[in-house]
């Protein structure tokens, strides 16, 4: 029997880019293209846009890894972005998984990025990076989530490192810039500055011209949730949330996402 070095092990590489424009009055698609595990979807959709699915065949991500995913939207196009499942970060036996996410939005246009949430697992090295280019009076809506480990499970999360950087900018302007780093410390579950026994905790943002106007909605949306509280100035609204285990999490979300798109949330959530 063998011991082969880590860097002969097999790493996931994975790429899936989706362009839409508006032609004939509708929202269509230009451009698609995928490699390696990183797949992209079009499914009939029961909403008038078009929604993207992202997929990641591989399951999950592990030091050494690379994924990608791009979603470009042409002039007064509008559609919907999620992913298929919860992205799971995976123990790492060397090296950190990056993970590129860019969104272009122009003109007009109106982009909700909804992915599932991101579960770190114990051991796991995750760099991510989220890069969002809107112009005048474009419009997004995004959510991320992250989830320490599977409470169902009974999994105990003592070592993570998580780098995750989410940028938008309108024009050259950053409007939102939200860098997070999770560390050993900010596992420790007595520390008053720490998570302190919180396993999930997301972020929503509501960027878009007049986006104060539906402040009053997500308040309404949140209720009496513990951990939760929904601000806006500026062209943004922005909603945090923390719970001990992500199913009330989600359905916060749920709420919230509702409440701002007058829609459903994607059919891959499955609430």
């Amino acid at each position: 029997m063998f011991d082969l070095p880590l860097s002969t092990m097999q790493r996931t590489r994975g790429e899936a880019r989706v362009a839409l424009s508006t032609r004939g009055g509708a929202t269509r698609l230009d451009t698609l293209r995928q490699e390696g595990s990183a797949k992209a979807f079009l499914p009939r959709a029961h909403t008038p846009d078009p929604e993207i699915v992202f997929l990641n065949t591989a399951g999950g991500l592990t030091g050494g890894d690379s994924l990608s995913y791009a979603v470009s939207l042409g002039a007064g196009a509008r559609a919907t972005a999620a992913t298929q499942t919860a992205e799971r970060a995976y123990r790492s036996a060397g090296g950190v998984a990056e993970m590129r996410v860019s969104l272009d939005v122009g003109p007009g246009a109106e982009l909700h990025w909804l992915p599932q949430e991101t579960i770190l697992f114990d051991g796991a090295a995750l760099a991510r990076e989220t890069d969002v280019s809107l112009v005048a009076d474009s419009k997004l809506l995004m959510i991320e989530t992250i989830v320490l480990g599977r409470a169902a499970m009974g999994e105990a999360v003592r070592t993570v490192s998580l780098s995750d950087r989410r940028v938008v900018r309108r024009g050259e302007r950053p409007v939102l810039v939200e860098p997070l780093a999770i560390g050993a410390a900010a596992l420790d579950r007595q520390g008053p500055a720490a998570l302190a026994g919180i396993r999930a905790f997301t972020t929503l943002a509501w960027i878009a011209p007049g986006a104060e106007d539906a402040l009053g909605r997500v308040r309404s949306a949140i209720g009496d949730a513990p951990h939760a509280a929904a601000s806006a100035w500026d062209g943004k609204l922005i909603m945090r949330a923390m719970a001990e285990d992500a199913k009330p999490l989600r359905h916060l979300a749920k709420r919230c996402i509702e409440a701002l798109r007058g829609l459903p949330v994607p059919r891959v959530w499955q609430v």
